[in-house]
């Protein structure tokens, strides 16, 4: 039977939304990478489906699933554009906190009169058994990758980030030194591998490598995880500008004790119906 979608973006990370509202999800992973494939597909990096929250205390449950099927426990331009599509559908209010359920536990939203959404993304976690990663907990951690060893810090804000700060976005090393990071054999299952470069200490700008998804134009965790660890180590202030390939992302976090919070644009693109 063909399965009615909306295909949504956050600044360039683009999904596949499904509503599952009333059941019937029951999509397998290859049926998954097959739909994202790119060619022969529709493409996205996630796909998100909308379902009835098993908690009460959250109005909806949404899933999340990688271009290859593997499932992932939380995305934050992800959250946004499930706000965006509840809006749309006259279930999600305006100006007003809303609990939504993550595979990783509640996530608050709340949308916005200009049409952004700030995503509460909880507190930063930072340590090693948090991602998992096999290491003793420290400050930053020394990996090598092929031929190149780097300088990491890693994070955990819902799923797993490490966060390599470099001069150089665009040196031709981390096309290679991403996705090897990304399945090091110390990232246990895999990790969100992203680069930043700091501009000035309202102002960073990232490339990111997703697991199960590859490089992508934006990652809203990634922009939390990379402002997170530079504002830890007294890099950045309380308020950043994160700039991705796709776009624009604001973070805020005042510190330890305190939730991290994110606020982006969640965009339309069309609606589909793809023949399985």
């Amino acid at each position: 039977m063909p399965l009615r979608f909306t295909k949504m973006h956050g600044i360039g990370n683009d999904f596949v939304v499904v509503d599952a509202r009333h059941g019937g999800f029951d999509l397998k992973p290859a049926q998954m990478a097959a739909i994202a494939d790119r060619h022969t597909g529709v493409g996205f990096d996630q796909l998100l489906s909308i379902e009835t929250s098993p908690d009460p205390s959250c109005a909806f449950y949404y899933g999340i699933w990688n271009a290859d099927g593997s499932p992932a426990g939380q995305c934050g331009n992800g959250v946004r554009c499930v706000a965006a599509w509840l809006h749309r559908a006259g279930a999600f209010p305006l100006d007003r906190d809303t609990r939504l359920l993550s595979p990783s536990g509640p996530v608050t939203v709340r949308m916005l009169a200009d049409g952004r959404v700030a995503v509460d993304v909880g507190e930063p976690q930072f340590s090693p058994a948090s991602l998992p990663f096999a290491a003793q907990t420290a400050e930053s951690y020394d990996l090598t990758a092929g031929h190149e060893s780097v300088v990491l810090r890693v994070v955990s804000m819902g799923n797993p980030h490490a966060v390599v700060e470099v001069d150089d976005l665009l040196d031709p090393r981390w096309n290679a030194v991403g996705p090897l990071l990304s399945t090091h054999a110390a990232f246990p299952e895999g990790c969100n591998i992203g680069f930043v470069r700091r501009v000035d200490a309202g102002h960073v700008q990232l490339r990111v490598h997703e697991r199960g998804s590859g490089w992508t134009l934006a990652c809203g965790t990634g922009a939390c995880a990379a402002a997170a660890v530079l504002m830890r180590a007294g890099r950045l202030d309380e308020t950043v500008s994160v700039d991705l390939p796709g776009g624009r992302l604001q973070v805020d976090w005042p510190g330890p004790g305190h939730h991290l919070w994110m606020t982006g644009p969640a965009a339309f693109v069309f609606e589909g119906e793809f023949a399985s």
